[in-house]
């Protein structure tokens, strides 16, 4: 066994432990460290790579005093990281890019139609023994064919939710970078030009049936939803969520759905994770789910190999096969 160190918050999926503990020696707590254990952690010289989760902080403060050679992130997301002050400190961060597309945009779609065939309530109601027999008024629910997906953003992730809904014969708007815009060129949009239409943040918000978000958070996606957009959008929009909690302002949004001002919404993620916000899990016209968009077999030991192959790298002292920041080791 070699002498590298890891620190490992949570278990991760095989092949990620066996790779960690072929490759060094693994230190993994008996429960997720709070705050104060994981920052000894970083501190303690202990330790070349901590093996993180997305709910595990690394604040500037965190950082300044770190004394880790790496960061390795089991997700693609890592607002969990200020990536400035990891870069400013030599410290590497790793993530786990491109494994989970098409699993997310699965949830972005089972949302929709979950939300719009009033799918949980309906269950519900068979499990609970109240079905007696087919009604012509029973659990009316929105079409999904036919009607307008739009899409926040237009990445992976929001590309694999358009060409699932083109399947559905949705009409499909995308804004690349919203609340800003660019150009996106027909040679960049390849196989989907003639097939999406780009449209600015005010129209995607007012035009889409379905207004689905597939943003990274940052300052300016912060609250993205907020207030002012949900009372934009129509009536009888959808609003769904597998992106970053607070893309959204949860408070608004249960204001919105409480009082009709949209007519629900599918969510995956949540603001203050896991904490809802209050009245959420109260609303009938919502399907929430417990950020589970990449919770497949083999989607999660993709994930763990990833990050896996990325914490050696790092603590072997090479930029890693997936970094975010690969100045922090540049001369």
């Amino acid at each position: 066994m070699s002498d590298l160190r890891f620190f490992v918050t949570a278990p991760i999926p095989d092949p990620g432990l066996p790779l960690l503990r072929a490759a060094g020696s693994v230190h993994l707590p008996d429960a997720p460290p709070d705050a104060a254990t994981l920052r000894a952690a970083c501190e303690s010289g202990d330790y070349d790579v901590i093996v993180a989760q997305v709910r595990d902080p690394f604040d500037a403060d965190l950082l300044r005093a770190a004394k880790i050679r790496g960061i390795s992130n089991f997700a693609v997301g890592y607002d969990n990281i200020d990536v400035a002050a990891a870069t400013a400190n030599a410290v590497m961060v790793g993530n786990t890019p491109d494994v989970l597309t098409g699993a997310t945009a699965d949830i972005a779609m089972l949302l929709m139609l979950a939300v719009g065939r009033r799918a949980v309530a309906a269950d519900t109601f068979v499990r609970t023994r109240h079905f007696s027999g087919w009604r012509s008024d029973m659990f009316l629910g929105q079409d999904i064919s036919g009607r307008t997906l739009g899409l926040a953003g237009f990445g992976r992730i929001g590309r694999a939710t358009a060409r699932r809904a083109l399947g559905f014969d949705m009409e499909v708007l995308f804004c690349p970078r919203p609340p800003g815009d660019r150009p996106v060129p027909d040679e960049e949009l390849g196989a989907f030009a003639g097939r999406v239409r780009h449209v600015d943040w005010a129209e995607l918000v007012a035009s889409s049936d379905y207004l689905s978000l597939h943003v990274p958070l940052k300052d300016e996606t912060h609250h993205l939803v907020n207030a002012d957009v949900l009372q934009a959008m129509k009536p009888t929009a959808v609003l769904i969520n597998t992106a970053r909690g607070p893309v959204v302002d949860e408070d608004a949004l249960v204001a919105a759905l409480a009082s009709d001002e949209i007519a629900g919404a599918g969510l995956d993620v949540y603001e203050n994770e896991p904490r809802l916000a209050a009245g959420l899990a109260e609303l009938p016209n919502t399907v929430l789910l417990p950020h589970i968009g990449s919770a497949t077999v083999s989607v999660r030991a993709a994930m763990a190999r990833l990050c896996a192959e990325n914490a050696i790298a790092m603590a072997r002292g090479d930029v890693p096969p997936h970094p975010v920041n690969p100045e922090a080791w540049r001369p």
